[in-house]
């Protein structure tokens, strides 16, 4: 190949624009892309002597996330590092009571918090929905939950009792943007809504929460209607434990119909929704990524993450950057009560085809950026050749 001064004034300034493409796209792969597939998961352990969380939630505004307690009426934040503050200590509710589902109520900074109380030889059981200022942690309102007979024409009108039944529990809760929260009965399959001042109603009592068989040797059996969460376009996305089962509840009327999936959300607890539409479900077993085209009359779950069951996962919470984050808070062992325990932890979880995808597609990126450069490599080669021979 010959070189002269007239070759090098036009090949150099080619030669280093292709060098400098390469190299920019090399380095686009290696500094944003990679750690990005490499990223090892967010695992956060924090001590509380006996906490036994059995929900949690993601408060973007504080970059914190707030547990509850099966065994103290008691609100924490938990840093991404670790550190635990007092958020909320009501000393005032019915004695033995615990926090059990939380919603962030973000537009009106509050915490609503479901409390629970079993019944017992001296007391009864007592249901309720909290309410706390974020900023102060007073406590807003206390809303008894009873399982009065309902009023919609779903939900088969019933001559159950105002008074507390000892099958109740109130469960999880949901908020939408207006202020009004949804409660899941897990004991009697049965949804609650309260508005934004604290008044307490019968949602739903829909005949199709009976419509599946239960396994009688499981041991969710009992467990019902569980995690909620609200959609903005007026319906509630309910899993049922013991059946495995999704259902879309009409927020206005309660009317309630079963989502149509490829496989049972078996022993479904916690809910949570990323932005892209994703619902995530966690039993204590497995964390389950579901998806819907048509707004919930059909879904698909298109994946299964295995999580460690000996931890006894029961809350899910979606946090910065759309991570999905699991809390495992050791809950049957709270819920036996003679049992001691001082660390919990809350771990990201990702899907493992979704970490696929993201993997196939770099190598797609890499490979176009090689062909790229051995077709920029020829085109070099051929002027080179092309430039020799006029000169020659």
């Amino acid at each position: 190949m010959l070189f002269t001064s007239k070759n090098a004034t036009v090949l150099l300034p080619l030669l280093s624009i292709g060098f400098l493409f390469f190299t920019s796209v090399f380095f686009t792969f290696v500094f944003f892309v990679g750690p990005t597939s490499a990223r090892k998961p967010h695992i956060i352990n924090f001590r509380s002597h006996n906490l036994f969380p059995e929900s949690f939630t993601w408060d973007p505004k504080a970059q914190h996330f707030i547990v509850g307690s099966l065994r103290y009426p008691t609100l924490l934040s938990v840093s991404d590092a670790g550190v635990v503050e007092t958020l909320v200590s009501d000393s005032s509710l019915p004695s033995n009571s615990s926090f059990v589902g939380l919603s962030l109520d973000r537009q009106r900074r509050r915490i609503l918090a479901c409390v629970h109380r079993p019944s017992s030889p001296s007391s009864p059981a007592f249901n309720a929905l909290a309410a706390y200022d974020l900023s102060s942690g007073r406590r807003l309102f206390l809303s008894p939950l009873l399982n009065t007979p309902a009023e919609n024409p779903d939900a088969g009108e019933s001559s159950s009792s105002p008074s507390p039944s000892p099958s109740d529990v109130a469960n999880d809760v949901a908020v939408d943007y207006s202020g009004n929260a949804y409660v899941t009965n897990s004991g009697a399959d049965i949804i609650w809504k309260i508005n934004v001042d604290g008044e307490a109603s019968v949602l739903s009592r829909s005949n199709v929460f009976k419509s599946f068989p239960v396994d009688q040797t499981a041991w969710y059996r009992k467990c019902g209607l569980n995690g909620v969460v609200y959609n903005s376009k007026g319906y509630l996305l309910v899993v049922q434990s013991n059946t495995g089962k999704l259902y879309k509840v009409d927020v206005d009327d309660g009317t309630s119909r079963r989502v149509i999936l490829n496989k049972d959300l078996t022993a479904g607890d916690g809910l949570a929704v990323r932005s892209d539409g994703v619902l995530v479900v966690v039993s204590q077993e497995k964390l389950y990524f579901v998806r819907s085209q048509d707004s919930w009359s059909e879904g698909v779950v298109f994946d299964e993450t295995a999580l460690e069951a000996e931890k006894q996962a029961s809350g899910v919470t979606v946090g910065e950057e759309d991570r999905v984050y699991v809390l495992y808070g050791y809950v049957n062992e709270g819920v036996m009560g003679n049992v001691e325990r001082d660390e919990f932890s809350v771990i990201e979880v990702e899907s493992e085809i979704e970490s696929e995808g993201e993997k196939v597609w770099l190598y797609v990126l890499i490979g176009l950026g090689l062909a790229y450069f051995l077709f920029w490599r020829f085109q070099m080669k051929q002027l080179v050749h092309n430039m020799n021979k006029k000169t020659n």
